[in-house]
């Protein structure tokens, strides 16, 4: 009930500047953890293909936010597929930390050689990472 009463407060002190609009949501993800999810696409991009091709970092967000949130592929227009997608700004911190582990673990299972960013947020969270 505190948060509220704080809000209530907030409201009635700031009345007189006009109409307030307040949201409610779940926190968003932070500064680290998109550099976090940055540096972990980079290190995949730079070191795997899939079916032998090599993908962007754009790319690969595309893959692992598909396998994530069990996406659909639809034929497009003029041929090929579309995927889609939910997009990462969307996402609230427990879904992007769930995005960064499914490709932590994707890359780890592939030999992927983490850089530091990556090896120290691991570190970080305790989770014993071994390059």
């Amino acid at each position: 009930m505190m948060v509220w009463e704080s809000v209530c407060k907030a409201v009635k002190a700031n009345e007189s500047m006009g109409p307030i609009v307040i949201k409610l949501g779940r926190q968003k993800r932070n500064n680290g953890q998109n550099a976090r999810l940055w540096a972990t696409l980079t290190d995949v991009a730079t070191q795997l293909e899939w079916y032998g091709e090599k993908l962007s970092q754009e790319d690969w967000k595309h893959v692992f936010t598909a396998a994530l949130k069990k996406q659909k592929a639809v034929p497009g227009i003029d041929g090929g597929f579309v995927v889609l997608a939910t997009h990462t700004s969307r996402m609230n911190k427990t879904e992007f930390s769930e995005l960064l582990e499914l490709i932590y673990a994707f890359g780890s299972e592939r030999g992927v050689r983490w850089s530091d960013p990556v090896l120290k947020y691991y570190e970080e969270m305790g989770l014993g990472l071994v390059a």
